[in-house]
């Protein structure tokens, strides 16, 4: 009896084409971002949107709804305050909470990034009927699911 090889095909798996697409997706976002402001990455902008959204989240909470891990998170505001994009606060009720909020420069900012991310997710979505987007997004919901939502280590 001939023993069977143990092969993955890589080209027809979901994950080297989830990886080449979000590197596709990120060069493009950073190059549209760069035409607004070259100092914007796309990690900054994601913080200004959560804010611009729920200002004056603790470092807790961004860290979940944003995917980072607490250090890294901390070094990102550190760069976003020094740009003076945000701002920290020693929360008043409980003195090792810092709540984090946006400046007017950085709602400035932000409201400068809608248009082009509004043309690089058109750009993205071209060619994709309705139902076909709602299908992808229902299938990537699937896979975080696979992986049981763990992302405190993201």
């Amino acid at each position: 009896m001939k023993s069977q090889k143990n092969t993955i095909d890589f080209e027809n798996s979901i994950g080297p084409w989830l990886g080449k697409t979000v590197k596709i997706v990120d060069y493009y976002l950073q190059e549209s971002l760069n035409k607004v402001d070259s100092n914007l990455t796309k990690e900054q902008m994601i913080v200004l949107k959560k804010l611009h959204d729920q200002d004056g989240l603790n470092q807790n909470e961004l860290a979940f709804l944003t995917l980072r891990n607490k250090s890294s998170l901390t070094r990102l505001l550190t760069k976003m305050e020094n740009k003076k994009y945000i701002t920290r606060k020693q929360s008043k009720e409980d003195k090792r909470i810092n709540r984090i909020y946006i400046t007017l420069l950085g709602k400035n900012l932000f409201q400068k990034t809608k248009p082009v991310m509004g043309a690089l997710i058109k750009q993205m979505e071209q060619n994709i009927s309705e139902s076909e987007k709602h299908q992808i997004i229902n299938i990537l919901k699937k896979i975080q699911l696979n992986f049981n939502l763990n992302t405190e280590h993201i």
